[in-house]
């Protein structure tokens, strides 16, 4: 990639396509969740490579419950698994990795080991990994709504004093850019209840690659794709005098 494109901050990542991967090879669908962690720590150096300061990866949504007890329950034993085997060359890369989701609603175990690496990793200065577990993006926004509520009802906050900093300032990310890039493998064009808010004016790339089969190169490809594009948020640009 050109020394000077354009490096968004913060890359966004929907991995879908495991199960498919898996199920077009014969396999049981957990082995394609299995090689999808490769993936992600391909990307992962990928984007220390390139400069970019924030991933966050769609790791399980609320609705990923619906999906058959075992492949829940391996999803949650590679999650914990990848946690022991990833956080030293996490910390020696100089990554940081935070969580946001329900995580009331997670197995005691997954709980202890995401504050395991929260903990262990919370120097990292390089990057920011973002881990979406167990998250619903109109879950998120409608507990900050009800949060703003609370605060307007005990004097806290006046309702002609809420604005959209109010909002962010409540969400799960608070303290994380909007992402400037989302991507999403397999061939699918939806959001899937995923950062909603956070993405309004997110560059978005769908790609019909498979996540398992989404490495250094694929991301690459998709950081080469958003330097190409012009940002507007909403605006034109002003007329250039030559």
């Amino acid at each position: 990639m050109n020394s000077h494109a354009k490096i968004p901050a913060h890359v966004a990542i929907i991995m879908d396509g495991n199960g498919r991967w898996a199920a077009s090879r014969g396999m049981d669908r957990t082995r394609g969740h299995a090689r999808g962690a490769d993936s992600v720590r391909a990307c992962i150096v990928a984007a220390i490579t390139a400069g970019v300061r924030y991933v966050t990866f769609y790791a399980f949504s609320t609705e990923n419950w619906g999906r058959p007890a075992g492949e829940v329950d391996s999803l949650m034993e590679l999650l914990c698994d990848s946690v022991v085997r990833e956080t030293p060359e996490l910390i020696e890369r100089g990554v940081r990795v935070v969580a946001i989701g329900d995580r009331e609603g997670l197995p005691e175990k997954v709980r202890r080991h995401i504050d395991r690496i929260e903990g262990d990793t919370a120097s990292g200065s390089k990057l920011t990994i973002v881990l979406a577990v167990n998250y619903s993006s109109r879950n998120e926004i409608a507990r900050a709504a009800a949060r703003i509520a609370t605060k307007i009802t005990t004097g806290e906050l006046s309702p002609e004093n809420v604005t959209e900093e109010t909002l962010s300032a409540e969400l799960f990310t608070a303290s994380i850019p909007d992402p400037d890039l989302l991507i999403r493998t397999g061939g699918e064009c939806r959001l899937s209840n995923f950062l909603l808010w956070q993405s309004a004016y997110a560059e978005l790339y769908f790609t019909p690659v498979m996540w398992p089969d989404f490495g250094e190169r694929e991301f690459a490809a998709a950081l080469e794709e958003y330097a190409g594009r012009e940002r507007r948020f909403g605006n034109i640009q002003p007329t250039q005098n030559n």
